[in-house]
């Protein structure tokens, strides 16, 4: 049976869903999904590495008999992945349009479909959906509503409505705790003002760590928030979430980093309830088309050497440029090492690159620029895959390491040089050595790291932590018991 699709507008009257059981608001929400079957409202961020942890979050509650109304806009929600029948006739699918809003490019409603820089006028476009998503709830009246950290407007209205609040945070324990506790979020002032005071790790964080912004993504972070056009910093967003839920789940696990989760809990004041890590499956059937891709890939890795290629992937979002392309296609050549790289310029980008001239054929046999879609976790899995050249967005850190894959790092934007930092210092990975204050690599520092990190000696222990790693990220039952006792 197909997934129920609502078409919600401000202009028209839409059949209100009936909830089946009120939950007084408490310490903990979420222990109440374990007593009564609720009807459960989610509202992600309009990013697809947001979306679809909450949607593998919907899909468990479902399973426990719960109803879920998963809100986003029209373009996202017939973007996400086919939902099982089994599961589709207890998700609601809401769509509310996303205002127009002057700098956000037409059709664009997720930051994929956006330049780095256009991420901004996608959050006042986001906060512009305050009236159609308030008249939803004074309508549906969910009995919880899971959401994620840019609505800071969205506890208030829903606390009105005596719906209970649950904050659901994509992003791990160190990259939170990195912005100090909430009255500091919400009311100031951050003592760090300057980018300098970005680069060692803050006061309040009582153990010893490595967590820091190196110089090139402090000043990025500044200037960032000096163009916000919504006219709200995303630290404001994320205390005033947190200021006004009722407890918070997050993505991440006490077995790995654990002492970061509990320094939330000191840092905040409220109850934070992990979820694990939620690693995907390792193998997904596609489309009959993306099977087709499959089966030419897999047939070029086949006659690769078990172990002896680096996938190369820097997600979906980062905008490289000529020299960011460049630097990597002549480092990776100059490797001698098979590669697959999956090269895609995001749908927003208009940031023009070219590959060097010549280079498909030099590399021919040896290394695969992948320019279309690619199916990221069947090529990890693949036994001639032997490490994982990542941008270190926290979901790819995941699929890489449980798959016991070493990482070579080339973070770009926001949460993920931190990533870099706390796995570099797991020895589980190397970051790629660049200009500290302009962010630039060079085709050497490329190649090195890719050969340490693949066949020299020196990196034959980090390539041994992935593996002794890939037993807690890897670890199913772990981290399905997690999900289980978010709600209990």
């Amino acid at each position: 049976m197909a997934t129920l699709i609502h078409d919600f507008n401000f202009k028209n009257q839409t059949e209100a869903v009936s909830s089946t059981t009120m939950v007084s608001d408490s310490w903990n929400p979420m222990a109440k999904a374990q007593e009564a079957k609720l009807h459960i409202a989610m509202f992600p961020w309009l990013a697809f590495g947001h979306i679809i942890p909450f949607l593998e979050y919907a899909k468990f509650l479902v399973q426990k008999g719960h109803r879920i109304s998963f809100i986003s806009t029209p373009k996202n929600i017939d973007r996400l992945p086919k939902i099982p029948p089994e599961l589709a006739t207890s998700i609601t699918l809401v769509k509310i349009p996303l205002p127009k809003v002057k700098g956000l490019p037409e059709n664009a409603e997720a930051t994929m479909d956006v330049r780095t820089e256009d991420v901004e006028h996608l959050k006042k476009a986001y906060d512009g959906l305050q009236p159609e998503l308030t008249r939803f709830l004074e309508d549906s009246v969910p009995d919880m509503i899971i959401y994620d950290f840019a609505p800071y407007w969205l506890p208030e209205a829903a606390a009105k409505l005596g719906i209970s609040r649950v904050y659901f945070c994509i992003f791990n324990a160190w990259f939170f705790a990195f912005f100090g506790p909430t009255d500091m979020m919400v009311d100031g002032p951050d003592p760090r003002k300057k980018a300098e005071d970005f680069l060692v790790p803050p006061k309040w964080v009582p153990f010893k760590n490595k967590v820091a912004y190196k110089p090139f993504e402090a000043n990025w972070m500044l200037s960032s928030a000096e163009r916000n056009v919504s006219g709200v910093s995303d630290i404001y967003r994320a205390g005033k979430v947190v200021a006004g839920s009722d407890s918070i789940l997050i993505r991440h696990c006490q077995e790995f980093e654990g002492a970061w989760l509990n320094l939330l809990g000191e840092l905040h004041q409220k109850p934070f309830i992990p979820l694990g890590l939620m690693p995907p499956p390792t193998h997904v059937n596609g489309s009959d088309e993306k099977n087709e891709t499959w089966d030419f890939i897999s047939s070029w890795l086949e006659v690769q050497e078990r172990g002896s290629v680096i996938y190369v992937a820097l997600g979906s979002e980062v905008a490289l440029n000529q020299s960011h392309v460049t630097q990597l296609a002549l480092g990776l050549e100059s490797s001698g090492l098979p590669f697959f790289w999956a090269l895609r310029k995001p749908a927003g980008s208009n940031e023009p690159f070219e590959l060097p001239d010549g280079y498909e054929e030099r590399v021919k046999g040896r290394g695969l620029v992948w320019k279309g879609w690619a199916p990221q976790m069947r090529i990890l899995g693949h036994e001639s895959v032997g490490g994982f050249l990542t941008h270190c967005g926290w979901s790819s850190c995941v699929e890489g390491i449980l798959l016991g894959l070493p990482l070579v790092m080339l973070p770009f934007l926001v949460d993920q040089g931190l990533n870099a930092r706390v796995l570099e210092d797991n020895g589980v990975g190397i970051e790629v050595p660049r200009d500290e204050e302009t962010g630039l690599y060079t085709s050497d520092s490329v190649a090195e790291s890719v050969r340490l990190i693949m066949v020299e000696n020196d990196g034959k222990r980090r390539r041994e932590k992935a593996k002794e790693l890939s037993l807690i990220f890897g670890d199913r039952e772990l981290h399905n018991s997690y999900l289980e006792n978010s709600i209990v």
